[in-house]
């Protein structure tokens, strides 16, 4: 009797179990370029997580962060065809695939990453390019104002930057040229690497970069030029065909929570700007501040 009542209780708890577990329906892929530590990564595998808590596990979505499935300059091509279900990536690193959206990469004089990633939403959400038709928009975040930094010459006016090479690429390198320097294009990773190596004189990027890619141990100079500094416009697209095949109520708490990733992305670029300034300062960088006055 004991025995029967043993296997009775046993399929109760195994039966209540089993309806109590929730097994994914729907796997997903999501790829970022940036390494795991940088704060892009570490949103978006946030992001993971939270669609995945508000569909309470019907989806699942696996984060590749580092590029492993796709690097920067293949992610849309690479979700429209389904080698990820979702990338994130910069316009820069496909110039000229995206025209319309490359407006908010030209020198606007956005003061911060919070400023330049909801310029760049609110850009997208009214002019709708069809550049993008080919995938599922999900999000668009942008960092801070790229300044030029350098190693030995400090730039205070237009003449210091002569004979300047700076890492520069997309908008950012028409800039760089307009202004008087020699732009090298190349990708983020290798750029520690060629300041290191005096293949170039300095860069124009974000702040954040001299913690978040170890900058700030080799460049020596940052001259807060602001007011012309371009800055790079980063989207989250996901395969269309993935998106359609998601029922209504799944797509609806995508949507929800890319709104405010929105923020939580715009917050997060003004965050790692400021700990990327005290990084830089505290490895004896100096600022360089430029004057407003007219002459």
């Amino acid at each position: 009797m004991k025995t029967l009542s043993t296997i009775f209780l046993s399929i109760i708890l195994i039966i209540g179990f089993s309806a109590g577990a929730v097994s994914a329906k729907i796997k997903l892929t999501y790829n970022n370029y940036f390494p795991p530590t940088h704060m892009t990564s570490k949103m978006s595998e946030q992001w993971c997580k939270e669609i995945e808590k508000r569909t309470n596990g019907e989806v699942k979505i696996q984060h590749f962060a580092g590029g492993q499935l796709l690097q920067a300059d293949k992610v849309f091509e690479g979700v429209v065809q389904g080698i990820a279900d979702i990338g994130f990536s910069n316009l820069a690193y496909t110039r000229g695939r995206f025209p319309e959206m490359e407006i908010c990469d030209l020198p606007l004089g956005m003061p911060s990453g919070w400023v330049s990633s909801h310029v760049a939403d609110a850009f997208y959400h009214k002019y709708q390019p069809k550049e993008f038709d080919k995938a599922k928009m999900l999000y668009f975040s942008a960092c801070g104002p790229n300044l030029i930094s350098t190693t030995v010459k400090p730039v205070r006016t237009l003449e210091d930057l002569k004979g300047q090479t700076l890492r520069a690429t997309g908008r950012i390198a028409d800039t760089a040229a307009a202004l008087g320097a020699t732009a090298r294009p190349m990708g983020i990773g290798e750029t520690y690497e060629a300041v290191k190596r005096n293949v170039i004189s300095g860069v124009m990027l974000p702040l954040e970069t001299m913690k978040g890619f170890r900058l700030g141990e080799l460049l020596k100079y940052c001259t807060a030029n602001w007011q012309v500094g371009n800055v790079y416009t980063f989207y989250a697209v996901m395969n269309k065909r993935k998106w359609d095949s998601l029922p209504e109520n799944i797509q609806k708490v995508f949507e929800e929570v890319n709104a405010e990733y929105v923020e939580k992305m715009a917050e997060g670029w003004n965050q790692i700007d400021i700990a990327g300034a005290e990084f830089f300062k505290s490895k004896g960088g100096k600022v360089i501040q430029l004057s407003t006055r007219r002459p």
